[in-house]
Protein backbone atom coordinates (compact mmCIF):
# COMPACT_ATOMS: atom_id res chain seq x y z
CA UNK A 1 0.00 0.00 0.00
CA UNK A 2 2.89 2.44 0.82
CA UNK A 3 4.75 1.67 -2.47
CA UNK A 4 0.65 2.37 -4.16
CA UNK A 5 0.70 5.90 -2.30
CA UNK A 6 4.21 6.93 -3.63
CA UNK A 7 3.82 7.06 -6.81
CA UNK A 8 1.01 9.99 -7.25
CA UNK A 9 3.55 12.19 -4.97
CA UNK A 10 6.58 11.28 -7.69
CA UNK A 11 4.28 12.00 -10.43
CA UNK A 12 3.37 15.66 -9.56
CA UNK A 13 7.06 16.46 -8.24
CA UNK A 14 7.36 15.23 -11.84
CA UNK A 15 4.75 17.80 -13.66
CA UNK A 16 5.83 20.08 -11.05
CA UNK A 17 9.35 20.29 -12.06
CA UNK A 18 8.55 19.94 -15.82
CA UNK A 19 6.05 23.17 -15.20
CA UNK A 20 9.34 25.00 -14.13
CA UNK A 21 11.29 24.08 -16.42
CA UNK A 22 8.80 25.59 -18.70
CA UNK A 23 8.70 28.49 -17.36
CA UNK A 24 12.35 29.29 -17.14
CA UNK A 25 12.56 28.29 -20.90
CA UNK A 26 9.98 30.41 -21.80
CA UNK A 27 11.54 33.52 -19.53
CA UNK A 28 14.65 32.60 -21.19
CA UNK A 29 13.09 32.88 -24.28
CA UNK A 30 11.48 36.25 -23.90
CA UNK A 31 14.66 37.58 -22.76
CA UNK A 32 16.86 36.30 -25.44
CA UNK A 33 13.73 38.27 -27.49
CA UNK A 34 13.57 41.23 -26.37
CA UNK A 35 17.50 41.11 -26.66
CA UNK A 36 17.46 40.31 -30.03
CA UNK A 37 14.90 42.70 -30.65
CA UNK A 38 16.72 45.55 -28.96
CA UNK A 39 20.45 44.62 -31.08
CA UNK A 40 17.90 44.70 -34.28
CA UNK A 41 16.71 47.75 -33.44
CA UNK A 42 20.60 48.98 -32.65
CA UNK A 43 21.38 47.67 -36.24
CA UNK A 44 18.69 49.22 -37.66
CA UNK A 45 19.58 52.50 -36.39
CA UNK A 46 23.80 52.04 -37.18
CA UNK A 47 22.13 51.38 -40.51
CA UNK A 48 20.28 54.66 -40.98
CA UNK A 49 23.40 56.16 -39.36
CA UNK A 50 25.74 54.67 -42.11
CA UNK A 51 23.12 55.25 -45.25
CA UNK A 52 23.30 59.39 -44.17
CA UNK A 53 27.04 59.21 -44.04
CA UNK A 54 27.29 56.90 -47.25
CA UNK A 55 24.98 59.94 -49.31
CA UNK A 56 26.68 62.35 -47.72
CA UNK A 57 30.16 61.52 -48.74
CA UNK A 58 28.85 59.87 -52.50
CA UNK A 59 27.66 63.69 -52.37
CA UNK A 60 31.32 65.21 -51.13
CA UNK A 61 32.40 62.55 -54.05
CA UNK A 62 30.80 64.25 -56.43
CA UNK A 63 31.46 67.33 -55.84
CA UNK A 64 35.11 67.11 -55.38
CA UNK A 65 35.06 65.57 -58.92
CA UNK A 66 32.98 68.34 -60.33
CA UNK A 67 36.08 70.65 -59.36
CA UNK A 68 38.49 68.36 -60.36
CA UNK A 69 36.91 68.35 -63.78
CA UNK A 70 36.71 72.43 -63.36
CA UNK A 71 40.43 72.54 -62.56
CA UNK A 72 41.18 70.07 -65.23
CA UNK A 73 38.93 71.88 -67.77
CA UNK A 74 40.80 74.38 -70.26
CA UNK A 75 40.71 78.23 -69.24
CA UNK A 76 38.40 80.81 -71.83
CA UNK A 77 39.96 83.19 -73.52
CA UNK A 78 38.59 86.86 -72.99
CA UNK A 79 37.75 89.17 -76.39
CA UNK A 80 35.70 91.75 -77.20
CA UNK A 81 32.83 91.62 -79.84
CA UNK A 82 33.61 93.86 -82.79
CA UNK A 83 30.30 93.36 -85.22
CA UNK A 84 27.83 90.49 -86.04
CA UNK A 85 27.43 88.80 -89.08
CA UNK A 86 24.18 86.94 -89.66
CA UNK A 87 24.50 84.11 -86.75
CA UNK A 88 28.48 84.61 -86.34
CA UNK A 89 30.52 87.62 -84.73
CA UNK A 90 33.55 89.17 -85.38
CA UNK A 91 35.45 89.03 -82.13
CA UNK A 92 39.06 90.71 -81.13
CA UNK A 93 40.91 88.49 -79.06
CA UNK A 94 42.72 89.42 -76.03
CA UNK A 95 46.17 88.87 -78.07
CA UNK A 96 45.19 91.29 -80.66
CA UNK A 97 43.98 88.70 -83.11
CA UNK A 98 40.59 89.02 -85.04
CA UNK A 99 38.48 85.71 -85.23
CA UNK A 100 34.94 85.02 -86.85
CA UNK A 101 33.12 82.52 -84.54
CA UNK A 102 29.78 81.17 -83.77
CA UNK A 103 27.72 81.87 -80.88
CA UNK A 104 26.43 79.70 -78.73
CA UNK A 105 22.85 79.82 -79.34
CA UNK A 106 21.69 79.77 -75.73
CA UNK A 107 22.86 83.09 -75.03
CA UNK A 108 20.78 86.50 -75.15
CA UNK A 109 20.89 88.10 -78.58
CA UNK A 110 20.19 91.48 -76.94
CA UNK A 111 23.92 91.15 -75.00
CA UNK A 112 25.56 90.66 -78.22
CA UNK A 113 26.38 93.70 -79.30
CA UNK A 114 29.54 95.33 -80.75
CA UNK A 115 31.98 96.16 -77.28
CA UNK A 116 30.43 93.44 -75.03
CA UNK A 117 33.41 91.34 -73.18
CA UNK A 118 32.84 87.49 -73.75
CA UNK A 119 34.40 84.39 -72.80
CA UNK A 120 35.55 82.01 -76.01
CA UNK A 121 36.43 78.47 -76.07
CA UNK A 122 40.20 77.98 -76.43
CA UNK A 123 39.76 75.48 -78.99
CA UNK A 124 36.84 76.23 -81.61
CA UNK A 125 37.19 80.18 -80.05
CA UNK A 126 33.04 79.90 -80.39
CA UNK A 127 31.48 82.78 -77.84
CA UNK A 128 30.28 81.08 -75.10
CA UNK A 129 29.56 83.46 -72.30
CA UNK A 130 29.11 87.38 -72.23
CA UNK A 131 31.00 88.48 -69.77
CA UNK A 132 30.29 92.22 -67.54
CA UNK A 133 32.16 94.91 -68.08
CA UNK A 134 35.40 95.26 -66.70
CA UNK A 135 36.98 98.38 -64.55
CA UNK A 136 39.94 99.52 -64.34
CA UNK A 137 41.29 99.11 -59.90
CA UNK A 138 41.91 102.83 -59.46
CA UNK A 139 38.17 103.77 -60.87
CA UNK A 140 36.62 100.49 -59.64
CA UNK A 141 37.93 102.00 -55.74
CA UNK A 142 36.86 105.22 -56.32
CA UNK A 143 32.94 104.54 -54.78
CA UNK A 144 33.09 105.57 -51.68
CA UNK A 145 31.26 103.11 -49.56
CA UNK A 146 31.40 104.32 -46.06
CA UNK A 147 30.10 107.96 -46.01
CA UNK A 148 32.40 110.26 -43.97
CA UNK A 149 31.65 111.78 -41.31
CA UNK A 150 31.70 115.43 -42.41
CA UNK A 151 28.26 116.99 -42.29
CA UNK A 152 26.94 120.79 -43.28
CA UNK A 153 26.86 121.51 -39.71
CA UNK A 154 30.37 120.38 -39.00
CA UNK A 155 31.58 123.42 -41.97
CA UNK A 156 31.40 126.74 -40.39
CA UNK A 157 31.12 130.08 -42.36
CA UNK A 158 30.11 129.01 -45.79
CA UNK A 159 26.59 129.52 -45.89
CA UNK A 160 26.16 130.90 -48.88
CA UNK A 161 28.69 128.38 -50.86
CA UNK A 162 26.85 125.13 -49.12
CA UNK A 163 23.43 126.53 -50.94
CA UNK A 164 25.07 127.05 -54.13
CA UNK A 165 26.33 123.71 -53.96
CA UNK A 166 23.03 122.23 -52.87
CA UNK A 167 21.43 123.89 -55.78
CA UNK A 168 24.16 122.63 -58.15
CA UNK A 169 24.39 119.27 -56.94
CA UNK A 170 21.39 117.83 -54.64
CA UNK A 171 18.72 119.43 -56.21
CA UNK A 172 18.64 118.15 -59.75
CA UNK A 173 18.73 114.87 -58.10
CA UNK A 174 16.03 115.47 -55.48
CA UNK A 175 13.79 117.09 -57.82
CA UNK A 176 14.08 116.08 -61.40
CA UNK A 177 10.61 116.74 -62.15
CA UNK A 178 10.54 120.06 -61.55
CA UNK A 179 13.28 120.63 -64.03
CA UNK A 180 11.43 118.84 -67.08
CA UNK A 181 8.18 120.73 -65.64
CA UNK A 182 10.32 124.39 -65.96
CA UNK A 183 11.90 122.83 -69.55
CA UNK A 184 15.67 123.21 -68.31
CA UNK A 185 18.09 121.13 -68.43
CA UNK A 186 19.73 121.15 -65.00
CA UNK A 187 23.19 121.75 -64.47
CA UNK A 188 26.16 119.21 -64.70
CA UNK A 189 28.93 120.44 -62.34
CA UNK A 190 30.32 122.53 -60.03
CA UNK A 191 34.07 123.87 -59.74
CA UNK A 192 35.04 124.60 -56.25
CA UNK A 193 38.21 127.02 -56.14
CA UNK A 194 40.15 129.03 -52.75
CA UNK A 195 43.47 128.91 -51.14
CA UNK A 196 44.60 125.69 -49.92
CA UNK A 197 42.61 124.91 -46.35
CA UNK A 198 39.81 126.75 -46.92
CA UNK A 199 37.40 123.68 -47.09
CA UNK A 200 36.93 122.89 -50.77
CA UNK A 201 37.69 118.73 -50.05
CA UNK A 202 35.54 119.25 -46.85
CA UNK A 203 32.61 120.36 -48.81
CA UNK A 204 32.89 117.18 -51.43
CA UNK A 205 32.87 115.32 -48.15
CA UNK A 206 29.61 116.82 -47.09
CA UNK A 207 27.75 116.29 -50.28
CA UNK A 208 28.91 112.73 -50.29
CA UNK A 209 27.60 112.13 -46.64
CA UNK A 210 23.87 113.50 -47.27
CA UNK A 211 23.48 112.51 -50.45
CA UNK A 212 21.65 108.74 -51.13
CA UNK A 213 24.01 108.96 -55.12
CA UNK A 214 26.83 106.68 -55.51
CA UNK A 215 30.00 108.97 -54.74
CA UNK A 216 33.04 108.44 -56.89
CA UNK A 217 35.91 110.40 -55.76
CA UNK A 218 39.68 110.47 -57.15
CA UNK A 219 42.69 112.72 -57.47
CA UNK A 220 43.15 114.29 -60.71
CA UNK A 221 46.96 113.29 -61.21
CA UNK A 222 45.48 108.91 -60.96
CA UNK A 223 44.15 109.58 -64.03
CA UNK A 224 47.31 110.80 -65.60
CA UNK A 225 49.07 107.60 -66.74
CA UNK A 226 52.23 106.76 -68.72
CA UNK A 227 51.72 105.06 -71.54
CA UNK A 228 49.42 106.71 -74.65
CA UNK A 229 45.47 106.55 -74.23
CA UNK A 230 45.22 104.84 -70.77
CA UNK A 231 44.45 108.08 -68.95
CA UNK A 232 41.47 108.72 -71.07
CA UNK A 233 40.41 105.22 -71.06
CA UNK A 234 39.85 105.36 -67.14
CA UNK A 235 38.08 108.90 -67.74
CA UNK A 236 36.05 106.96 -69.82
CA UNK A 237 35.51 104.61 -67.44
CA UNK A 238 34.89 106.47 -64.65
CA UNK A 239 32.13 107.78 -66.26
CA UNK A 240 30.71 104.24 -67.80
CA UNK A 241 31.03 103.08 -63.80
CA UNK A 242 28.97 106.38 -62.60
CA UNK A 243 26.31 106.16 -65.05
CA UNK A 244 25.73 102.28 -64.61
CA UNK A 245 25.26 103.11 -60.86
CA UNK A 246 23.38 106.66 -61.08
CA UNK A 247 22.16 109.07 -59.67
CA UNK A 248 25.74 109.87 -58.84
CA UNK A 249 28.26 112.29 -58.20
CA UNK A 250 32.19 111.91 -59.72
CA UNK A 251 34.51 113.91 -57.12
CA UNK A 252 37.86 114.91 -58.87
CA UNK A 253 40.13 116.64 -56.99
CA UNK A 254 43.41 119.23 -57.48
CA UNK A 255 41.47 119.39 -61.28
CA UNK A 256 45.00 121.12 -62.26
CA UNK A 257 47.00 118.35 -62.89
CA UNK A 258 45.02 117.47 -65.37
CA UNK A 259 43.44 119.86 -66.66
CA UNK A 260 46.26 122.77 -67.58
CA UNK A 261 45.83 124.91 -70.29
CA UNK A 262 47.06 123.10 -73.35
CA UNK A 263 50.13 125.20 -74.70
CA UNK A 264 51.48 124.25 -78.58
CA UNK A 265 55.07 123.47 -77.10
CA UNK A 266 54.53 120.46 -74.49
CA UNK A 267 56.68 116.95 -74.29
CA UNK A 268 55.46 113.58 -74.29
CA UNK A 269 54.08 113.57 -71.09
CA UNK A 270 52.37 116.78 -71.19
CA UNK A 271 50.21 115.60 -74.71
CA UNK A 272 49.32 112.46 -72.93
CA UNK A 273 47.43 114.64 -70.12
CA UNK A 274 45.94 116.87 -72.61
CA UNK A 275 44.57 113.47 -74.50
CA UNK A 276 43.19 112.90 -70.64
CA UNK A 277 41.42 116.54 -70.57
CA UNK A 278 40.34 116.40 -74.17
CA UNK A 279 38.44 112.44 -72.92
CA UNK A 280 37.29 114.32 -69.80
CA UNK A 281 35.68 117.12 -71.95
CA UNK A 282 33.83 114.66 -74.29
CA UNK A 283 32.20 113.06 -71.37
CA UNK A 284 31.44 115.97 -69.27
CA UNK A 285 29.94 117.59 -72.67
CA UNK A 286 29.92 115.40 -75.68
CA UNK A 287 27.20 113.15 -77.97
CA UNK A 288 26.00 111.06 -75.23
CA UNK A 289 24.44 112.20 -72.08
CA UNK A 290 25.84 111.38 -69.15
CA UNK A 291 22.32 111.73 -66.88
CA UNK A 292 21.81 111.86 -63.16
CA UNK A 293 25.67 112.00 -62.70
CA UNK A 294 27.08 115.55 -61.42
CA UNK A 295 30.56 116.29 -61.29
CA UNK A 296 32.81 118.26 -58.34
CA UNK A 297 36.04 119.17 -59.13
CA UNK A 298 38.37 121.59 -56.66
CA UNK A 299 41.69 123.04 -57.37
CA UNK A 300 43.46 126.34 -55.56
CA UNK A 301 45.06 127.13 -59.05
CA UNK A 302 42.10 127.70 -61.61
CA UNK A 303 44.08 130.40 -63.42
CA UNK A 304 45.96 127.13 -65.02
CA UNK A 305 42.53 125.40 -66.04
CA UNK A 306 41.78 124.95 -69.61
CA UNK A 307 39.52 127.81 -71.27
CA UNK A 308 37.20 124.48 -72.04
CA UNK A 309 36.72 123.20 -68.85
CA UNK A 310 35.44 126.57 -67.33
CA UNK A 311 32.59 127.46 -69.95
CA UNK A 312 29.36 126.79 -69.02
CA UNK A 313 27.48 123.24 -70.33
CA UNK A 314 30.53 121.61 -68.26
CA UNK A 315 30.94 123.56 -64.74
CA UNK A 316 27.86 125.29 -64.24
CA UNK A 317 28.77 126.53 -61.51
CA UNK A 318 32.08 128.03 -60.32
CA UNK A 319 32.21 128.67 -56.32
CA UNK A 320 35.18 130.11 -55.04
CA UNK A 321 35.33 129.85 -51.55
CA UNK A 322 37.63 132.76 -49.95
CA UNK A 323 40.04 133.06 -46.90
CA UNK A 324 37.41 133.50 -43.79
CA UNK A 325 35.96 136.71 -42.87
CA UNK A 326 35.88 137.85 -38.95
CA UNK A 327 32.67 136.45 -38.59
CA UNK A 328 33.33 133.47 -41.00
CA UNK A 329 36.42 132.53 -38.62
CA UNK A 330 33.83 132.89 -35.11
CA UNK A 331 31.51 130.55 -37.25
CA UNK A 332 34.44 127.83 -37.29
CA UNK A 333 35.88 128.18 -34.20
CA UNK A 334 32.64 127.76 -32.26
CA UNK A 335 32.49 124.32 -34.57
CA UNK A 336 35.85 122.94 -33.73
CA UNK A 337 35.94 124.02 -29.97
CA UNK A 338 31.81 122.78 -29.37
CA UNK A 339 32.78 119.57 -27.73
CA UNK A 340 35.57 121.34 -25.89
CA UNK A 341 36.26 121.53 -21.74
CA UNK A 342 36.47 125.41 -22.66
CA UNK A 343 36.98 128.13 -19.44
CA UNK A 344 34.04 130.83 -18.55
CA UNK A 345 37.25 133.48 -19.57
CA UNK A 346 36.64 131.96 -23.22
CA UNK A 347 35.58 134.75 -26.61
CA UNK A 348 35.44 133.55 -29.96
CA UNK A 349 34.92 136.82 -31.17
CA UNK A 350 38.00 137.79 -29.67
CA UNK A 351 39.84 135.05 -30.64
CA UNK A 352 38.87 135.11 -34.16
CA UNK A 353 39.64 139.15 -34.11
CA UNK A 354 43.25 138.18 -33.59
CA UNK A 355 43.24 135.21 -36.22
CA UNK A 356 43.18 137.60 -38.89
CA UNK A 357 43.93 135.82 -42.33
CA UNK A 358 43.88 132.27 -40.93
CA UNK A 359 42.26 129.25 -43.31
CA UNK A 360 39.88 127.05 -42.14
CA UNK A 361 42.98 124.03 -41.44
CA UNK A 362 44.71 127.06 -39.61
CA UNK A 363 41.84 127.57 -37.22
CA UNK A 364 41.36 124.13 -36.69
CA UNK A 365 45.34 124.08 -36.08
CA UNK A 366 44.68 126.26 -33.55
CA UNK A 367 42.20 124.48 -32.07
CA UNK A 368 44.45 121.69 -31.54
CA UNK A 369 47.45 123.40 -30.47
CA UNK A 370 45.52 125.52 -27.55
CA UNK A 371 44.31 121.71 -26.22
CA UNK A 372 47.39 120.45 -26.57
CA UNK A 373 49.07 123.45 -24.25
CA UNK A 374 45.93 123.13 -21.81
CA UNK A 375 46.79 119.10 -21.66
CA UNK A 376 50.68 119.75 -21.07
CA UNK A 377 50.10 122.19 -17.97
CA UNK A 378 47.79 119.98 -16.37
CA UNK A 379 44.62 122.05 -16.31
CA UNK A 380 41.05 120.76 -17.04
CA UNK A 381 39.91 123.40 -19.44
CA UNK A 382 41.33 125.13 -21.98
CA UNK A 383 41.31 129.17 -21.46
CA UNK A 384 41.60 132.02 -23.52
CA UNK A 385 45.22 132.28 -23.01
CA UNK A 386 45.64 129.25 -24.48
CA UNK A 387 43.89 129.83 -27.63
CA UNK A 388 46.04 133.07 -27.90
CA UNK A 389 49.46 131.65 -27.30
CA UNK A 390 48.12 128.72 -29.94
CA UNK A 391 47.15 131.66 -32.37
CA UNK A 392 50.77 133.21 -31.54
CA UNK A 393 52.80 130.11 -32.25
CA UNK A 394 51.10 129.27 -35.81
CA UNK A 395 51.17 132.91 -37.05
CA UNK A 396 55.17 132.64 -36.26
CA UNK A 397 55.18 129.64 -38.04
CA UNK A 398 53.01 131.48 -41.11
CA UNK A 399 55.60 134.63 -40.75
CA UNK A 400 58.33 131.80 -40.91
CA UNK A 401 57.30 129.94 -44.14
CA UNK A 402 56.41 133.17 -46.01
CA UNK A 403 59.68 134.14 -45.30
CA UNK A 404 61.91 131.08 -46.02
CA UNK A 405 60.49 127.64 -46.90
CA UNK A 406 63.22 125.56 -45.72
CA UNK A 407 63.67 127.87 -42.67
CA UNK A 408 60.36 127.86 -41.83
CA UNK A 409 60.21 123.74 -42.19
CA UNK A 410 63.87 123.19 -40.58
CA UNK A 411 64.84 126.19 -38.80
Amino acid sequence: MSSEASKPDSTNDLHSSNAIDQFEIIEQLTKDFNDLTEKAQQLLTEKLFLENEYSQLKKRVNRLDEELNNIRTPPLVVGHIQDIVDEQAVVRSSNGTVFLVSINMRLDSNLLKPGARVALNQDSLSIVEVLSDSWDPLVSGSEIIDSPSVSYDSIGGLDDQVNELRQTIELPLEKPDEFIRFRIEPPKGVLLTGPPGTGKTMLAKAVASSTNATFLGLVGSELAQKYIGEGGRMVRELFDLARQKSPSIIFIDELDSIGSRRLDTATSGDREVQRTLMQLLSEMDGFEPIGDVKIIAATNRPELLDPALLRPGRFDRIIEIPIPDSSSRESIFAVHTKNMPLSKDVDLRKISAISDGFSGAEIRSAVIEAAIISISNGKRRTSNKHFIEAIQKIKSNKSQNDGSQSQGLYS
